[in-house]
């Protein structure tokens, strides 16, 4: 029991460091409460209304990626590290472990799994356009113009 005893004390240490960091933030930080300072942050942008949609799933996706992959990294160091000992069948065994997380990377490529650009469309963009948006002589001006006479005074 008294080889556990250093482990303990750390535990005790960690539970009394962590309660009073806690018990000190409340009791000394200052209470001044405004609306900017409740507003929710994202990254410096002020939100002017709700998100339109939810999070694509292709984030998460991403995500659960990572993981796996970084998993696998963490399965290559202890390998290394008693390579010499496993021989020939640690060889083989981390062969078939890397060929099968191989094989899933290029299944989720496969089916667009790191795809972030623009969707592939069924028929160009251009058969759908009308003859004015395909002229030659349309510029941004005219543009920022026609958009802005539904919403705006017109520019210029």
């Amino acid at each position: 029991m008294a080889q556990y005893l250093p482990l303990l004390a750390m535990f005790v240490l960690a539970g009394v460091f962590a309660g009073v960091s806690f018990l000190a933030s409340g009791l000394l930080a200052p209470r001044r409460p405004t609306a900017a300072k409740e507003a929710p942050y994202e990254c410096g942008i002020v939100p002017d209304r709700e998100p339109p949609e939810r999070f694509p799933v292709r984030f998460y996706l991403v995500a659960m990626i990572f993981v796996i992959f970084d998993i696998e990294i963490i399965f290559l160091y202890p390998w290394a590290v008693i390579f010499r000992q496993l021989a020939a069948f640690g060889l083989w065994e981390m062969l078939v472990f890397a060929a099968a997380v191989f094989i899933s990377f290029v299944y989720l490529i496969g089916n667009g799994a790191l795809d972030w650009g623009p969707l592939k469309r069924l028929r160009p963009m251009t058969a759908t356009l009308p003859d004015e948006a395909r002229s030659a002589d349309r510029t941004a001006e005219t543009t920022v113009r026609r958009v802005s006479v539904g919403t705006r005074e017109p520019v210029g």
